[in-house]
């Protein structure tokens, strides 16, 4: 698959991460793209605006049918590109379909609301488009992270233009416009601009984008917050950073263990709320480690697209250093290396640290690696301090028999999403999904956040005859 023909900052190959191959060669846009391609869009959007609600809402639907059609060929490209295990690329396809048929029910729900008035005058609120919305996604779960923002945002009647990250344009944005355009989409509103900073802050800065949704690091989104704050622009982010997994000395060890390996190893730890600091009671906290060095020692990694493996690689070289880079100084900080620590090529195994504090670089920073970060407490009072002392948590979990006492532990965690008896790694599509501070300040996107997220409101009143006033 191929982008190179329309844009003009030069092209760049797309490289497997499990076997070093050339997957594909795309175009790299640069800032004068991304000016056409904000004009294009919002021209386009205009006649967008216009197209009846059922319309809209039938593109969508056709577009889920389509990711259905195609499910085994492009689960396999998913799969490939992002170098996850093929369960994570058919789990992205699902999940797109569930997207796509969700956002089809936008177009046909209520826009707004009547509001009390004097007689003789309406008075309306009503929920309208920003324009054109402005996609910037990671390589993580690149076809979820994007097309959770594009579905909802095209069926709110805005213009979508995504810059996906370039390490998974095909995944993160060219199969996603390919669906669109087979589903009926007009020309020129659905854009997709692979590109670096250049690109990124173009279209944060551009005029004609008054919205940008971001999902990725908290530096980034620093920067693009600033960027959009500076040119007044609504700003949507989706940062990760830390998520706390809490297991009380009353857990099942097993099921524990299981839930403390699923959240921190998933896709390599590659996710925005993987269970990165694993808060175990002291009292059973060598028995967990213990179950979860078993586990690393005998969980697979590979290949994903081609064997029966737990882990696939990660991302690339800079990913893998940066992650064996945190552990080594976290060991060197005085964290205990119980498993793992260690890697062949794109592919690191399954890491265990015990010992871990605040202080240490696995503790104070996200991972984004699979590293299961061991830190004991002796009291719920202490955990909950523990938890709550970071700039924000996206995820966070407690396992325990005691469903009340986990309740109220829960209702003080500083987190925007709170699971009870399971771990950090949960999305539905129908609910809320953000968190505050260094999470993504306090923007949600996803179920009834949605509407909210991609239009605004716009007032309108009507009286039956233009009043005299006094002047």
């Amino acid at each position: 698959m191929s982008s190179h023909a329309t844009l003009s900052g030069g092209t760049r190959d797309v490289i497997e991460p499990a076997t070093g191959q050339v997957l594909s060669t795309v175009g790299i846009a640069n800032a004068a793209d991304v000016a056409t391609a904000t004009r294009a869009a919002a021209a386009a959007q205009k006649a967008w605006v216009a197209v009846p609600p059922r319309d809209k809402a039938a593109i969508l639907r056709r577009a889920g049918d389509l990711f259905q059609l195609h499910f085994d060929e492009l689960a396999l490209y998913v799969t490939r590109e992002g170098g996850g295990i093929l369960p994570k690329g058919q789990h992205e396809i699902r999940e797109a379909i569930t997207i796509c048929h969700l956002a089809s029910s936008l177009p046909m729900q209520s826009q707004g609301h009547v509001l009390p008035s004097v007689p003789g005058r309406s008075s309306i609120a009503r929920r309208v488009p920003h324009g054109v919305v402005g996609v910037i996604s990671p390589f993580n779960f690149p076809l979820i992270l994007t097309l959770r923002a594009v579905a909802p945002a095209l069926a709110a009647g805005n213009a979508v233009i995504v810059k996906p990250d370039t390490r998974t344009p095909v995944s993160g944005g060219l199969m996603i416009a390919r669906i669109f355009a087979e589903a009926g989409l007009p020309k020129d509103l659905l854009q997709v601009l692979p590109g670096d900073a250049e690109a990124g802050e173009a279209l944060v800065t551009d005029p004609l984008v008054p919205m940008i949704a971001f999902t990725g690091s908290p530096a980034v989104g620093r920067r693009i917050g600033e960027l959009a704050g500076r040119h007044l622009k609504k700003v949507s982010l989706e940062l990760g950073g830390a998520n706390n997994l809490i297991i009380l000395e009353d857990a099942d060890l097993d099921l524990a263990a299981s839930n403390a390996a699923w959240g921190a190893w998933l896709h390599q730890g590659q996710i925005c709320m993987a269970s990165n600091h694993i808060y175990v009671h002291s009292s059973i906290a060598a028995q967990l480690t213990q179950r979860l060095v078993a586990k690393a020692t005998h969980l697979p990694v590979g290949d994903g697209a081609s064997g029966q493996v737990a882990l696939g690689p990660l991302i690339d070289a800079k990913q893998r250093d940066r992650v064996h880079a945190m552990v080594q100084d976290s060991v060197k900080a005085g964290a205990k290396l119980e498993a793992g620590g260690a890697y062949d090529g794109l592919f690191y195994k399954p890491t265990v640290l015990s010992g871990v504090k605040p202080g240490m670089r696995v503790f104070d920073e996200e991972t984004f690696g699979p590293v299961a970060n061991i830190i004991t407490f002796d009291t719920d009072e202490e955990v909950i301090a523990l938890a709550n002392n970071n700039t924000g948590s996206l995820a966070s979990a407690i396992i325990s028999p005691a469903i009340g006492r986990a309740m109220a532990m829960g209702q003080q965690l500083k987190s925007g999403m709170v699971h009870i008896n399971d771990q950090t790694v949960n999305d539905d599509c129908v609910n809320p999904f953000g968190g505050p501070g260094i999470a993504g300040n306090g923007t949600s996107v996803g179920g009834p956040a949605d509407l909210e997220e991609y239009t605004q409101w716009q007032w309108i009143t009507v009286k039956d005859t233009a009043p005299a006033y006094p002047f």
